[in-house]
């Protein structure tokens, strides 16, 4: 296992920012962790990456102990941070191969050109920090993350800030890494996660309240099944809350009407329409949000 998470609870004072957290990471996953501000997030991360102790628990990155080998976990994870810490002064290569030598990397030069290239950092290799734009500086900050070849990447809000553009630049390299490497990442952004994670962690005020694909959470958290259909004729309102199941019904326009049902009930709009000598012209059943599942899980 990749990261093994058990039992793990953090207490500051009076607050526990972690209550008996447990999961587990596999190889070659990505993994979203989502949670609104204070839920715990950052915290995890820290402790995976051994920047913090956790007040009880066990977490193991790839067989060894943080508490215990924090310098095997050290060398095999890479982590970039919310705010990325980086040396503004220094230019990108020069800086990358200062971030080489602290790992002691010895083809420093060869590996400094290779991570360039792999998170296109090629056209602005030799400008200085501080004078990239905000999604230059995020792959600056994944490439120092990555040098050292670290078998888990941890990612603590690597698109915030930054345009839909460079967004899109990173989720695409996100992928790109994923590939080979086992990744954990938060985010706020839930067509991050859709587009990006293989599964889905959701963490509220210290504890897990999912850990499941994005599909299997939405599924087994809708309440309510949406359905928007458009007859070919006129339908009244009281007639289409006469079918069984149906909790409400609101014309959107013209024939088109959104049900707020209990129950999957497109046959009976089939059997309806034939009672009524009209037709279904469109019928289609709404997927719950994965944001809306986020609101519910966390409110």
């Amino acid at each position: 296992m990749s990261i093994q998470v058990v039992g793990v609870s953090k207490i500051y004072g009076e607050q526990n920012a972690l209550d008996n957290v447990s999961f587990e990471v596999k190889p070659g996953e990505i993994v979203g962790f989502l949670g609104p501000n204070g839920a715990g997030k950052s915290t995890m991360m820290k402790i995976i990456t051994c920047y913090l102790p956790q007040s009880m628990g066990v977490v193991k990155v790839c067989g060894f102990d943080v508490t215990q080998e924090e310098m095997e976990v050290k060398k095999r994870v890479g982590y970039l941070p919310e705010h990325n810490p980086l040396y503004l002064e220094m230019y990108v290569k020069e800086y990358l191969g200062f971030i080489a030598g602290l790992h002691k990397i010895k083809n420093k030069k060869e590996k400094v050109a290779g991570i360039i290239e792999l998170v296109g950092l090629q056209i602005e290799q030799k400008k200085k920090i501080g004078a990239l734009s905000k999604g230059y500086r995020q792959r600056v900050g994944l490439a120092q993350a990555l040098i050292h070849d670290p078998e888990v990447l941890i990612l603590d809000e690597p698109t915030t800030g930054l345009d839909p553009n460079q967004i899109e630049e990173i989720r695409s390299l996100i992928k790109k890494i994923g590939r080979d490497k086992t990744v954990m990442m938060s985010t706020h952004i839930m067509q991050e996660v859709e587009a990006v994670c293989d599964r889905v962690i959701i963490i509220n005020k210290g504890k897990i309240v999912a850990n499941d694909t994005s599909a299997h959470i939405r599924a087994s958290n809708q309440t309510l099944i949406t359905i928007k259909v458009e007859f070919a004729a006129p339908i009244l309102s009281s007639d289409l809350m006469g079918i069984k199941g149906v909790l409400e019904a609101k014309n959107v326009s013209g024939n088109l009407w959104l049900l707020q049902c209990k129950t999957d009930v497109r046959d009976q709009l089939f059997k309806f329409s034939l009672e009524k000598n009209t037709s279904v012209i469109t019928l289609q059943k709404e997927e719950e949000k994965l944001e809306d599942v986020f609101r519910n899980l966390t409110n």
